[in-house]
């Protein structure tokens, strides 16, 4: 009965969204409970600092290499091999997981071996010893994305034949692995602990999905074609993607490297607050987005434009109306929100107000964000990932500009940070540029959004808005 249960095939796309939805919640909520173990047992501080830039590179090499291609090419590419037929299809798929593994282990062996110069780059304000944990923590966690990768591309396939079910509950089980990381691995050795957490929580990201992709017929085998079209194809559409994902990434390292240099604590405290206003992206903007992407890209595979326009827009009006007046709540309730999940053991009362305060800031961008998924998603479905990569490079110089402007503002008195102090009540708190990080962000991804839907207009439509 559980089997059949994880096999759930779902008929439409609002049941899928609402699955990936209350799916979404609950991860979510266990990622919570996973920043209140880390804020309490750590504080804002050196430990979390190391913790938070140690994910970097991994991040870095599982969004650039292995989403980028999933989110522009896999799903595409294998819904056309699966129009045709199914043996086929299954065939790319087998090909597509052999050789991603062989890149993904190449790549992760030969950043492995250059991690301490890379972490000099990333964090630059590390001294020696924290430095040499932060290198440690990496390698571990480069376990991370051969992982998840593999995991991500099928999870990809499985939503090509409607498994939301089951590909909604991989996200709980990689938050289950980085939980049992701080509750069991941290107090027996130490703070890389949570770097075999989270190399628990890739493994089992993975084994929970692999029976459901036995139930549609897949079988592993011995094909390692680098010349097969439907790998050329996928190549094709992923080195513009990866642009775009690489883009948002240097945006995360260019952040990591300028709170290395700011107050002890000041990573963690960006990672914290992003961390809670992630839940909201994830359970409108991801869930509409991933639940309406299989369908856009069958619908032009087919030529059904109508169907195309139709699903588009309403995913996109629903994002709206759910995502706006949930982030108005989300700014208003900050300073409430952190001190419930947050306060605990070594957090303190600065960490809060700082935490809220930059939760605030990410709250203006939380629908811009979510509709860029949409819209980017729409992209890639017409096999186009080249305007989201541009739109992306775009929207990563223009933050990197308001970052060092922000932290600039912040670090004198002037009109600008006079205003911003007196409205979130921080004239008790000494160290504040950490805050220009969010802003920065929030405000490079409304404009990023803004490129991106008057692009999307124009295409489909032919004409400006």
């Amino acid at each position: 009965m559980i089997k059949n249960l994880l096999n759930h095939q779902t008929k439409n796309i609002t049941s899928a969204a609402a699955i990936l939805a209350v799916t979404s919640l609950f991860s979510a909520l266990l990622g919570l409970f996973r920043d209140r173990l880390l804020a309490g047992k750590f504080g804002a501080g050196d430990e979390l600092d190391i913790y938070y830039a140690a994910f970097r590179i991994p991040d870095f090499i599982a969004m650039t290499l292995i989403m980028g291609a999933i989110g522009a090419a896999i799903v595409p590419v294998f819904s056309q091999y699966l129009v045709k037929g199914r043996k086929d299809a299954l065939e790319f798929l087998s090909n597509l997981l052999n050789l991603f593994l062989f890149i993904s282990i190449t790549t992760c062996a030969i950043l492995f071996i250059f991690t301490p110069q890379l972490i000099s780059l990333i964090a630059p304000g590390f001294l020696a010893e924290k430095k040499e944990l932060t290198v440690l923590l990496t390698r571990i966690m480069f376990l991370s994305p051969l992982l998840l990768g593999i995991s991500n591309i099928i999870s990809a396939i499985l939503r090509v034949f409607q498994r939301f079910l089951i590909t909604s509950l991989s996200p709980i089980m990689y938050n289950l692995g980085i939980i049992l990381g701080i509750l069991f691995f941290v107090p027996r050795i130490g703070l890389q602990g949570l770097a075999w957490g989270v190399a628990l929580g890739g493994f089992l990201h993975l084994l929970i999905q692999v029976p459901i992709l036995t139930q549609v017929g897949f079988r592993p085998k011995k094909i390692f074609n680098f010349t097969q079209p439907g790998f050329r194809e996928v190549i094709k559409l992923t080195i513009p993607r990866s642009i775009g994902l690489a883009a948002s990434q240097i945006n995360l390292v260019v952040i990591t490297a300028i709170a290395s240099k700011l107050a002890s604590g000041s990573i963690a405290v960006f990672n914290l607050a992003e961390s809670l206003s992630r839940p909201l992206l994830t359970f409108i903007g991801v869930a509409f987005s991933t639940a309406a992407f299989p369908t856009l890209s069958l619908a032009f595979s087919k030529g059904d434009g109508g169907k195309f326009s139709r699903v588009f827009s309403s995913a996109f009006s629903k994002i709206i109306f759910l995502i706006l007046p949930l982030s108005l709540l989300l700014f208003l309730l900050r300073e409430l929100i952190v001190k419930i999940i947050l306060k605990s053991g070594k957090f303190g009362l600065v960490d809060i107000h700082l935490t809220a305060t930059c939760l605030g800031m990410f709250s203006l961008g939380v629908f811009a964000q979510s509709l860029i998924l949409l819209i980017a998603k729409a992209f890639y479905a017409t096999h186009d990932t080249k305007i989201p990569a541009i739109a992306s490079v775009i929207g990563m110089l223009l933050n990197i500009g308001l970052c060092f402007l922000f932290i600039w503002l912040f670090s004198f008195p002037n009109f600008f940070q006079e205003n911003l102090i007196n409205f979130f009540n921080l004239q008790n708190l000494e160290e504040i540029q950490v805050i220009g990080l969010p802003l920065a962000i929030s405000l490079s991804a409304i404009f990023q959004f803004l490129i991106l839907f008057f692009l999307f207009w124009k295409k489909i439509y032919g004409k400006p808005i």
